[in-house]
Order: structure tokens, then C-alpha cells, then sequence
């Protein structure tokens, strides 16, 4: 059954916030299903387990048949489980098959390219969301993003996504002091995300194209959006919130220097992006993943009147008016005890999906200004009708896009 939100208000939903004391047989619950059973996936089936005693994981999909089975093992001595065999889906219409089970909220959590199609089909059923970052990987799935999270919002449909910064003590009290004027008038921003490589998985002989691309998937545009898509959308996302962006252009550069086999997809290793807002407000944008580097992850707002640093668990100022703060709960798990609470009525609604599709194209337009060496409006970039992809997903003969070479 589906329940809506006013019927968790008035059956007990201020205990969604409360110390366990969850009856197995209560039917008072969010029963959630989960579309994407990787590392990100398993994750969040815990984050959202220790968010609330009302949840109940009934139901599993993945692409891949033993990442189903590899959570289900994980789940099966979970009392607030009531995954079986015949809850758990594996294929590419597996989504379709956890949507059609009986789920009030879904948990989206495959490679990037796959979000918006799951996002749309998830509000059309009826469902409350969470999903990961990033919601797209080309303009097509931003707009189809856009369009399903106003649908969302008519139908009163919940929608928080994984850009926990957002729910994270130590960002929300910096915004709160930036609103309030401490660092005065924003002039520019920078944010980092620079790290080494991450992990890949070698090819085997049996593996088709297809399966060799979705198990690295990290290194594929069409599956990721590159790196400067996939994760330091996190930082931009926080520029975007502290600007009250996003951006109207981009002017970026980046490359393959490091990582340049064929083993590591068609990504760029590093970017740099110059992002410029209204009021010539500027965001400069820096990520990298090559190992032997000078690593950061952070952000720094530039004011009249001082300087925010946040990089995580704390935040910052200097200036004319010093600050400071850290702490706060796991993100990981505040954002799903958010979204508990907007579905409940506990808490304001939230419907997160145009603010972290709009952060995920401006990390795009960054992107594609890279590829191409040439400066981008939001206009032009959001407006592009290139898809990212196959037209059809099968396991089978998939040849990789070519490496973008800018100027060319």
C-alpha cells in the first residue's frame, strides 16, 4: 500500500525521529525499495535504516543479479527487512519491477545516466525519492529531471537527493551566517576536489562491452558525466547554494594526462573551470584524480567583509567578524532523516529536485565547455540536445566515444 503523508501525521509519525522501539508487526511504516545495489546502494539502505524505525527495505533491483543477492545476504538478518526472493529484480527492467512492488518510497542509486528515467518513472508510480548525485549526465536528463520534480511536487511526493553537504550542521550554520550578512557582499568562490585514482575493475573474458562499461562505470561519460559530474558536483552544489546560482556561463579547460589507457574509459583527469554568475560574481573550479597530487576537498566564499572555508566538518570565517562550527550527525544519515520527515509531516517538505538538477548541469556545462575549449551559457548548455548513451540498453557490442579534444 501507499501511504500518503498526511496518513503518517495522524498514525504516529512523530516516533520517526524517536529512539528504536519498532514493533515488527506495525503497519505504521515506509516500506522502501531499492533501485541500484552497489557500494552506493548498500550504503544507503543503512543510512536510511538508522534514520527511522518506520522503514522497512521490502524490496531489491540491480542490473547485475548477485549485487541483488550480495544485499539481500546483508539484509537477511535485518528485522526490518522483509526482503524475499520474490522482491529481489535483476536486469535492466528491474527498476519497473521494484516500482510495481508494494513500496511507498525508493531509494535510486545506479550509475548517473540511468536517474533520470528512474526519477520520472518513480514519481509517475506514486513514489517518494531519494537520489543520489548526480540526477543527469547530459541537458536531455537535466530537463527530464526538471519536469518530473515539479510533478513531484503537485502530486506532494517527497524528493531529497545525496548532496548531504546540504543537510550537514556545519553548511547549514554557514549559510545562515552568509545570509545574515557576516562576510558581506559575495565577490568570487573557489572549491576543489582533488584526490588520486579510485578503484577499476578488469576486463575478463566473458565480459561484453556493455557489462565491462557498467562495472567501471565511473570512467564512462555516458554512465558517470565525467568526474567533474559524478563528484565534485558536491562542491559546486555548495557555490551554487552560498551564490544563489547557478551560473550563466562556463569557460573551462581540462585533460588526460595521467590516466590515459583505454582501461580508464574516456574521462579527463583533471579540469579547471571559470564560472561566472550574475553581479561578475565568480566561481573558480578545480578537480583532478591523479595519484602523487597535493589533495583538498573544499570550499572558500570570497566577501567584503571575510572569507568562508568549509571543507566537510567544519566551517570557517576570517574577517571582520570571526566564526566558527563543526559537528553535527552523519549527513549520510541527516538527509534520509529529513526526507522521513517531510514524507511523515514531521518536518517541511522537501523537494530537492530542481535545486541538485540545476548544480548537476552546471557541472556539465563545465564539462562540455572543457571538451570543447569553448565558453558556454547556461542557456546554450541547457537547451543542448545531445544525449549521452545508447538508444537501447542490452549486454552486448558498445564501442567508447572517442576522448573530447578541445578546439577540435
Amino acid at each position: 500500500m501507499t501511504h500518503s503523508r498526511r496518513h503518517f501525521l495522524s498514525t504516529g509519525a512523530a516516533a520517526a525521529l524517536a529512539p528504536y522501539a519498532f514493533a515488527s508487526h506495525s503497519e505504521e511504516v515506509i516500506r522502501v525499495g531499492v533501485i541500484g545495489c552497489g557500494g552506493r546502494g548498500t550504503g544507503a539502505i543503512w543510512n536510511c535504516l538508522a534514520s527511522s524505525p518506520m522503514v522497512r527495505i521490502v524490496a531489491l533491483g540491480d542490473v547485475f543479479a548477485e549485487r541483488v543477492q550480495s544485499a539481500a545476504a546483508k539484509l537477511a538478518n535485518e528485522p526490518r527487512s522483509s526482503v524475499t526472493p520474490e522482491t529481489t529484480f535483476s536486469g535492466f527492467d528491474a527498476f519497473q519491477n521494484v516500482l510495481a512492488a508494494d513500496v511507498d518510497m525508493v531509494i535510486l542509486a545506479t550509475p548517473p545516466h540511468f536517474r533520470p528515467e528512474h526519477f520520472a518513472a518513480a514519481v509517475a508510480a506514486g513514489k517518494h525519492v531519494f537520489m543520489e548525485k548526480p540526477v543527469a549526465v547530459d541537458a536531455p536528463g537535466v530537463r527530464t529531471v526538471i519536469a518530473a520534480a515539479a510533478e513531484a511536487k503537485t502530486k506532494k511526493l517527497s524528493v531529497v537527493s545525496g548532496t548531504q553537504r546540504r543537510h550537514q550542521q556545519p553548511y547549514i550554520a554557514a549559510m545562515a551566517q552568509l545570509r545574515d550578512g557576516r562576510i558581506g557582499d559575495i565577490r568570487s568562490a573557489n572549491c576543489w576536489w582533488n584526490q588520486g585514482f579510485l578503484w577499476r575493475v578488469d576486463r575478463t573474458g566473458n565480459m561484453t562491452d556493455t557489462e565491462w562499461q557498467m562495472r567501471n562505470w565511473l570512467y564512462f561519460t555516458w554512465l558517470s558525466g565525467d568526474h567533474i559530474v559524478e563528484q565534485h558536483i558536491h562542491n559546486i552544489d555548495v557555490c551554487n547554494w552560498a551564490i544563489g546560482g547557478p551560473p550563466k556561463s562556463a569557460t573551462g579547460m581540462g585533460g588526460r594526462e595521467v590516466r590515459t589507457g583505454p582501461e580508464w574509459g574516456n574521462i579527463f583527469d583533471h579540469f579547471a573551470i571559470d564560472f561566472e554568475y550574475d553581479n561578475d560574481v565568480r566561481l573558480t573550479s578545480w578537480c583532478r584524480q591523479i595519484d602523487g597530487c597535493t589533495g583538498k576537498v573544499a570550499e572558500e566564499i570570497i566577501g567584503t567583509k571575510g572569507v568562508l572555508r568549509t571543507d566537510g566538518g567544519r566551517s570557517i570565517i576570517t574577517g571582520e567578524s570571526p566564526w566558527r562550527t563543526k559537528g553535527g550527525r552523519n549527513p549520510y544519515e541527516q538527509e534520509h532523516i529529513d526526507l522521513i520527515a517531510s514524507i511523515t509531516e514531521s518536518g517541511p517538505y522537501l523537494n530537492e529536485g530542481q535545486r541538485v538538477a540545476e548544480s548537476t548541469m552546471t557541472a556539465i556545462m563545465g564539462r562540455d565547455s572543457a571538451y570543447s575549449g569553448k565558453k558556454l551559457t547556461w542557456t546554450e548548455a541547457i537547451n543542448s540536445d545531445v544525449r549521452l548513451g545508447p538508444d537501447r540498453y542490452a549486454f552486448g557490442a558498445l564501442p567508447v566515444r572517442p576522448v573530447s579534444v578541445p578546439g577540435s
